[in-house]
């Protein structure tokens, strides 16, 4: 059940009867409640005992829905409320996606466990009404209209696609969904995550997978793209403990090795970091980076396989590709990129709520 963040917070009585309740907290968007849902109903086949409420808040970025992300600068636009909440107590756990989350915490929070992993790559959508036309990016002619909010995306595209058009898309999915298909409106495709549309049952709307191996493909996925993780406070040894069989220990590894190169880079959701993880035999660790400029005409990679058991050999791993994507250029890229979005944020009229 999906109840909102500002209503009383339930605790558990002396009554013998009543359960102890966990409260779970999470953005207020569609996909974010299915999400959010999907963890509480899955607790609570491990702790039957335990009773699950979800409450949705609203975060900075849903707020905004006009400003192009990458112009937001700094982190946690996704997060910060929400985090909020739980320092005051009023929240026991938040749900996210992986991929929205800054690499350092507020003092005294924990990701406390990854759930196991959903598909990261990044898909094509199109138009209905072209979807008999166009199969994949390279069906697209010069001038297409692309939409997308994510840099990294426009970087990447424009790398190998680089007569495509750009166009900022906000909003959940459904109304990306709904400005894709308008009739009068701009755009040719729409760029989402495979996780989202899998998860809120959009399979069908799929029309291209973007992964590196594909041929008209060729793109690296953002970090923790796919992934769900729950935060607690770091001192909360009953959630700990509660979430503790929860966890996907691959799904972890992974996702805490891709972390640590965005966190070497300093960067978040608004630059262009791209990465993909593959576990081959044994325990063996494939991770591939990459920056791309956003104009697509400059671009560091990377590569590296590794053994990986722990989370100090992925933090570890995670800086040795980072620093051989600096020592490919990846620097000199996020250089340029920052001072633009600097730039950009000291014209920006402030946010003044609707």
């Amino acid at each position: 059940m999906s109840t909102s963040a500002t209503q009383p917070i339930i605790t558990p009585s002396g009554s013998e009867t009543q359960k102890p309740l966990v409260r779970i907290g999470t953005r207020k968007s569609a996909l974010a409640l299915i999400q959010a849902d999907w963890v509480a109903a899955e607790l609570k086949k491990l702790h039957p005992d335990i009773d699950f409420e979800v409450r949705g808040m609203l975060s900075t970025a849903d707020k905004d829905k006009i400003t192009a992300l990458y112009k937001f600068g700094g982190k946690g636009l996704w997060t910060n409320e929400l985090e909020a909440a739980l320092v005051a107590d009023q929240l026991d756990i938040i749900v996210h996606c992986a991929k929205d989350m800054p690499t350092s915490l507020p003092e005294g929070c924990a990701l406390a466990c990854f759930t196991a992993r959903e598909d990261p790559r990044d898909v094509v959508v199109v138009k209905k009404g072209l979807e008999g036309k166009y199969k994949s990016l390279a069906d697209l002619p010069e001038g297409a209209v692309v939409g997308t909010s994510s840099v990294r995306r426009m970087a990447q595209i424009r790398r190998r696609y680089p007569k495509l058009r750009f166009q900022d898309m906000r909003g959940n999915i459904d109304t990306r969904l709904q400005k894709l298909d308008a009739e009068d409106g701009e755009y040719s495709v729409l760029i989402l995550a495979a996780a989202g549309l899998h998860r809120s049952d959009r399979h069908a709307r799929i029309a291209q997978y973007l992964e590196r191996s594909t041929e008209g493909g060729g793109m690296l996925y953002a970090v923790g793209q796919g992934g769900l993780v729950i935060e607690t406070r770091a001192d909360d040894e009953k959630m700990l403990a509660l979430l503790r069989p929860f966890e996907d220990e691959k799904t972890m590894l992974a996702i805490e090795t891709e972390r640590s190169i965005m966190r070497t880079l300093e960067g978040g959701c608004s630059i262009p970091i791209g990465v993909e993880t593959e576990w081959l035999e044994g325990n063996k660790l494939r991770l591939t980076g990459c920056v791309v400029s956003i104009e697509g005409t400059e671009a560091a990679d990377a590569e590296s396989v590794e053994e990986v058991t722990t989370r100090e050999q992925a933090v570890a791993f995670g800086q040795k590709v980072a620093q051989m994507l600096v020592d490919n250029g990846a620097q000199a890229i996020l250089d340029v990129i920052n001072k633009d979005r600097e730039a950009s944020r000291d014209k920006a009229e402030p946010w003044v709520p609707a």
